[in-house]
């Protein structure tokens, strides 16, 4: 782990102190639109690829089965509908901050709406990302949580506030490598100690793990094929298409066709490290599967399930749990030097780049100054995120609150010409106030989950059992849980429609006195047919124009013939 860490921060001192030295905006922010299309590819993967997925997955996996896998194919499908529909826009108009996009298409008021509502999103995520290896380390090596989010938070902080966008970048390539090596560990050691890769599903199958028959579509079930493939499209347009993170990361390269190259490799990538977190965590349940942890009381929370099968089962190998520990802190590193770098970019350009004039120095300065106070920020939060429930629900409680509703917001924007700022603007907060309730509302119905054992525990257990409860009884209902986002994304389109057709408001183009909209702004398909439709028009006023022209010269010249005559 500590070799971790001193390698991160040299990597930010090296790309300071050599190229550009980060002198300028576009390098500290957009590595100068020239970087190379792998880096960028595992950079993408790994910007939400947090320890909030490797602890999380795992323990879903062992606790509800490995059906969740299905949501990678629903990103496979999310993949060309960013890339053909999303990115070009963001890629044409080549801004900073996606959130300008939404001034030059409803105005300012939803720029900074959507701008804020991201923050808020990324603040908090981040604030318990940062958490979420803590649990690690002071399970593996006995250092309290304080420490942990200490030493995390200032390393992260200190190479992303020297080194930029390229730090970034190049840290994400190591700590990638980390992670896989990390969840990759604990499938080997645990096939061996099961005598086979094969024998892992086979223990499965018996516990009812490899399940992937559920069809069914009730919106009240936890996971089902349509529920996982849907909502794993909106949950990566969310992410990758219209997240500043992300399409900050896009811009860095110089072609449209190499951005597009860069979101397709993420994808198996993405889907490699999602595919072996998953199969670790059948792996630790066939281990466990006659004295589970979390129900004999060996463990407060299923977050500390892969944690505490490192300490118990592979502590005795060399290097196995420090190997471990460090591709838990890099998940935790990427994600926030992340956050770091893309919430320094919109609060230079949407915050301070709109109420002063500031120069080309105090504009750097000011990037790297509010890049810093994220980071310490976030270590803030961190010690707050233990008060906010398991990890994963955490993580993802907040990301379908928010992210949905934003994804609304850009999608009206892109694929209408009729929405105004009007209608984006009540259908964010009307999103968010729905999201926001359904998210923090209670109590909370308990999620059963699949059976488990404590019969071949070597002592004396008592088993946790929960109260059954109605589901009338509550308006937290486990499907809204699970379908937030999906609802967010709906409920704007909706609202956002419904007022824009209802209320006349002034469009961008009509305030400056254009006829027309810049088809930039929208989804190539509808700025293919808005161009056409253009050329039409200028076409036939043209050829208006020239029949007006030689009628009126034709008839003036006959004026002076019969003049003449």
């Amino acid at each position: 782990m500590t070799a971790s860490v001193v390698i991160s921060i040299v990597i930010g001192l090296y790309f300071r102190f050599s190229g550009g030295k980060q002198k300028t905006n576009e390098e500290y922010l957009l590595a100068n639109r020239n970087m190379s299309i792998f880096p960028i590819a595992i950079s993408l993967m790994a910007s939400f690829m947090s320890a909030i997925t490797l602890l999380g997955v795992s323990a879903e996996n062992y606790y509800y089965g490995m059906i969740f896998v299905i949501v990678n194919l629903g990103y496979g499908l999310g993949t060309p509908i960013a890339c053909q529909f999303y990115l070009p826009v963001f890629f044409g108009l080549q801004k900073t901050s996606a959130y300008e996009y939404l001034e030059m298409r409803f105005g300012p008021t939803i720029r900074i709406l959507a701008s804020l509502t991201y923050t808020l999103q990324m603040i908090l995520y981040s604030g318990v990302v940062l958490y979420a290896p803590s649990i690690v380390l002071e399970t593996v090596t006995g250092l309290t949580r304080i420490v942990s989010i200490l030493v995390v938070g200032l390393a992260c902080t200190l190479y992303s506030t020297l080194g930029g966008m390229k730090a970034v970048v190049f840290t994400d390539l190591l700590q990638s490598l980390l992670m896989f090596a990390a969840v990759i560990s604990v499938v080997v050691f645990t096939s061996l100690e099961l005598g086979g890769f094969l024998q892992i599903f086979e223990i499965a199958k018996k516990g009812g793990r490899l399940d992937f028959s559920n069809f069914s579509v009730d919106p009240t079930e936890r996971h089902t094929w349509w529920s996982l493939l849907i909502g794993g499209v909106i949950n990566f347009l969310s992410l990758y298409a219209v997240n500043q993170t992300q399409v900050q990361r896009l811009l860095t390269v110089s072609t449209l066709e190499r951005s597009k190259s860069c979101l397709w490799w993420s994808w198996p990538v993405l889907c490699v490290l999602s595919l072996a977190t998953c199969v670790s965590g059948l792996g630790i349940y066939a281990v466990y599967k006659d004295c589970d942890p979390f129900t004999s009381g060996k463990i407060t929370a299923i977050d500390q399930l892969l944690p505490y099968y490192v300490v118990h089962a592979m502590g005795a190998a060399p290097g196995l749990a420090g190997l471990f520990v460090a591709g838990i802190f890099s998940a935790s590193l990427s994600t926030i030097s992340s956050s770091c770098n893309s919430l320094a970019a919109i609060t230079l350009t949407d915050y301070f780049g709109r109420c002063c004039k500031l120069s080309s120095s105090s504009t750097l300065w000011l990037t790297k100054m509010a890049a810093c106070g994220y980071g310490l920020l976030f270590l803030t939060l961190a010690f707050l995120a233990q008060y906010l429930g398991g990890v994963l629900q955490s993580a993802m409680t907040i990301f379908g609150a928010v992210g949905g509703p934003l994804l609304g917001v850009f999608t009206l924007g892109m694929f209408t010409t009729f929405a105004n700022e009007l209608g984006a603007c009540i259908g964010l907060l009307s999103g968010l106030s729905l999201t926001l309730w359904i998210s923090f509302g209670g109590p909370r119905p308990s999620i059963a989950k699949l059976s488990v054992s404590t019969e071949g525990c070597s002592h004396n257990v008592t088993m946790l059992t929960s109260v059954p409860t109605v589901a009338s009884d509550y308006f937290y209902l486990s499907f809204i849980i699970k379908n937030m986002m999906q609802i967010g994304f709906v409920w704007v389109l909706l609202v956002g429609t419904v007022i824009s057709l209802l209320v006349r408001h002034q469009q961008p183009w009509q305030k400056v006195g254009k006829p027309h909209p810049d088809p930039a702004l929208f989804t190539p398909p509808l700025a293919a047919r808005l161009r056409t439709r253009y050329e039409n028009k200028n076409t036939n006023k043209g050829r208006e124009y020239l029949f007006t022209h030689n009628t009126a010269l034709l008839t003036h010249q006959c004026i002076n013939a019969l003049k003449f005559l």
